[in-house]
């Protein structure tokens, strides 16, 4: 995934509720743009932290900027590398995991078979990420997770509560149950990751569904990026280690 437009460089200064952060661009001028991340970007953002904007494709928008990029520093925390960029944008991993599928990447996933995006499914009113279709119309779902904390090369997810992320493992275990594949798919958007799992201590309901969920079969799998500020790029598969940590 390479970036359609050069990005542009500034400094992050705060985090205006959920939606809004404020930058210093390097030009001296100071804006407001949009996140859709929803999580806390714990492991990603500290005060000054260099960051990267790429500009809204509708120039009308109310915030004409949006966070692709963070570059971690020696104030981002215990066990964070400094000097990796992170892609925060979570619209940008169902894209790279289409882009890994199509690649052969993740393990049992066939290229071949019909791919189809934002599919209802479930019991709970849910939408896939990937639904994936094959003959004799054997399919296999898909969630893709955004992962942007790494500590000491383990990726984990997630980076705040989730009742969303709980409530797509249950809607996997249920298509397995249905006798369907069903995968996890964590999309690890930074390069310093060698392993993935639950983050426990973060949200513990979390970590007791992902393992309830790989004992009735569903699949997990996790990729790591090289990330850059041209692009994102789907790299390798990360150890998967579910144990708590």
């Amino acid at each position: 995934m390479r970036f359609t437009s050069p990005l542009i460089r500034g400094s992050f200064l705060a985090r205006e509720k959920r939606f809004t952060i404020h930058v210093r661009l390097d030009d001296g001028r100071e804006v407001a743009a949009h996140t859709n991340n929803t999580g806390r970007m714990r492991g990603c953002l500290a005060p000054h932290c260099p960051i990267w904007l790429s500009a809204a494709a509708n120039p009308a928008r109310k915030l004409p900027w949006t966070l692709e990029l963070v570059e971690t520093t020696d104030e981002t925390g215990p066990g964070i590398a400094a000097g990796v960029l992170v892609g925060v944008n979570t619209a940008r991993a169902n894209d790279l995991a289409v882009e890994a599928i199509g690649g052969g990447m993740v393990p049992g996933l066939d290229p071949t078979w019909q791919l189809r995006r934002e599919v209802p499914y479930g019991r709970q009113g849910s939408r896939a990420d990937i639904l994936l279709t094959g003959p004799d119309n054997r399919r296999a779902w898909v969630e893709v997770k955004n992962v942007s904390l790494v500590e000491n090369g383990h990726a984990r997810f997630p980076d705040a509560p989730t009742a969303r992320g709980r409530k797509h493992l249950e809607e996997l275990a249920t298509m397995v149950a249905a006798g369907d594949r069903a995968v996890l798919l964590f999309c690890v958007q930074r390069g310093d990751a060698d392993s993935a799992g639950p983050a426990d201590d973060i949200d513990p309901d979390y970590g007791v569904l992902l393992r309830s969920a790989m004992a009735v079969g569903v699949e997990v799998h996790a990729l790591g990026m090289d990330v850059d500020t041209a692009g994102i790029v789907p790299a390798r598969l990360l150890q998967v280690i579910v144990a708590n940590r």
